[in-house]
């Protein structure tokens, strides 16, 4: 079978070197292969990042949801970018934030929503939800 050059690096790669932080990760994309709106979910339970303050870690289920537009997410470069999350310090807000403005930067959807729903810690849980609708352009970091 003749091997196709796709531009996607991970998948395929038994390698598991994780990227230091979201500045060294990579979101890879390949073409969106249909034509009409459709939606696309990822959800992912094994999301950690680092308090600022206090250097504790904080667990999250994090889900992306994206209508693509001429390009799609590969799921494996996404599983290492939030990976490299984990020694990352900074505010649930500020982490829910970036994830959705990196996703939106790297594929340029038609519309996303990152919902990061935060363990309970002190007795209360934070769920954080930043939507982004085709029109705003992301910050840049």
């Amino acid at each position: 079978m003749a091997k196709r050059k796709t531009g996607l690096t991970l998948l395929g790669k038994s390698e598991t070197r994780l990227p230091a932080s979201p500045a060294d990760a990579r979101l890879e994309t390949f073409p969106n292969p249909a034509k009409r709106n459709y939606r696309i979910r990822f959800e992912t339970a094994d999301f950690t990042s680092l308090c600022p303050v206090t250097g504790q870690m904080d667990f999250a289920q994090i889900t992306i949801e994206y209508v693509p537009a001429k390009l799609c997410v590969e799921s494996k470069s996404l599983k290492f970018y939030l990976a490299s999350y984990r020694n990352e310090r900074a505010f649930n807000e500020a982490v829910t934030n970036r994830i959705l403005d990196d996703f939106v930067r790297a594929c340029s959807p038609r519309e996303a929503v990152v919902t990061a729903e935060f363990s309970t810690r002190g007795g209360i849980a934070l769920t954080v939800r930043a939507e982004y609708a085709g029109s705003a352009v992301p910050a840049t970091p």
